[in-house]
C-alpha cells in the first residue's frame, strides 16, 4: 500500500506549548494542541460515543496486558503536541509513560472515531503527528460507512494496512489479543432519528 507523506511541517519552535494548553480553564471547553495550534473540540455525536464505547468494551479483553483508556485523556507527545484520541492502549510493561497528566509518549494503539466535524483533522494533521512521534498503530473508525481503517507505522509514516468491513476479523500485528468484527460493533448501535 502507498505511504502517506506528511502534509505539514510537524515541528516548529513557535506557537502554544503544553503549559498554555494546561492553563485553559475546564469551563472553556476541551482543546487539543496540534503542533503549537490550540483547537477547540466540539462535543461528539451520540453515534460516535456509542461506537467508541462498544470498541472500548471489546478492547477490555486485552486488559490483562494492556491499559485501555478513553477520551478525554491527554496524550502528550511533545511540548507543542497534546492530543486526545478516542481510545488508547498502552502495554502494561510501559506504565512508566502513564502519569497524573496523561500518557506521556506514544501509546501502542490510538483509535479515532470519525465525526463530520473531526474527520479532516483526524485523517490529516493528527495522523501525521501520531506517526511523527512513533505511534506504531492507528485505527480510524468510520461509523457512517461501518468500517475500520488500520494504519501501521513504516519508515516514519503510516501506511494503510487493511480496511475492515462487515464480518472481516479485525486483528493487530502488535496486539495479539484483539479479534472482533465491525458488524458485531455496529449491531449494538441503534438507528437514531435526525431532529431539527
Amino acid at each position: 500500500m502507498p505511504k502517506r507523506e506528511p502534509r505539514t511541517p510537524l515541528i516548529r519552535e513557535q506557537g502554544h506549548t503544553y503549559e498554555d494548553y494546561a492553563a485553559i480553564p475546564e469551563e472553556a471547553g476541551r482543546y487539543e494542541l496540534l503542533d503549537g495550534e490550540l483547537l477547540l473540540l466540539s462535543a461528539p455525536s451520540t453515534v460516535h460515543q456509542m461506537v467508541s464505547t462498544e470498541l472500548q468494551k471489546i478492547l477490555y479483553a486485552c486488559d490483562e496486558e494492556y491499559l485501555v483508556l478513553n477520551a478525554p485523556l491527554d496524550v502528550i507527545l511533545s511540548k507543542h503536541s497534546t492530543l486526545q484520541p478516542d481510545i488508547v492502549m498502552v502495554h502494561r510493561n510501559r506504565m512508566n509513560m502513564v502519569t497524573i497528566r496523561g500518557i506521556e509518549g506514544p501509546p501502542d494503539l490510538v483509535v479515532e472515531v470519525l465525526s463530520p466535524s473531526t474527520a479532516v483533522r483526524d485523517r490529516g494533521k493528527k495522523q501525521d503527528i501520531y506517526a511523527y512521534y512513533g505511534v506504531p498503530e492507528m485505527w480510524i473508525v468510520d461509523p457512517a460507512n461501518e468500517l475500520l481503517e488500520q494504519y501501521l507505522l513504516k519508515d516514519g509514516h503510516f501506511e494503510l494496512e487493511q480496511v475492515y468491513l462487515g464480518d472481516d476479523v479485525v486483528q493487530s500485528p502488535h496486539i495479539p489479543c484483539i479479534q472482533f468484527t465491525m458488524s458485531a460493533v455496529m449491531a449494538r448501535i441503534p438507528k437514531l432519528k435526525e431532529r431539527n
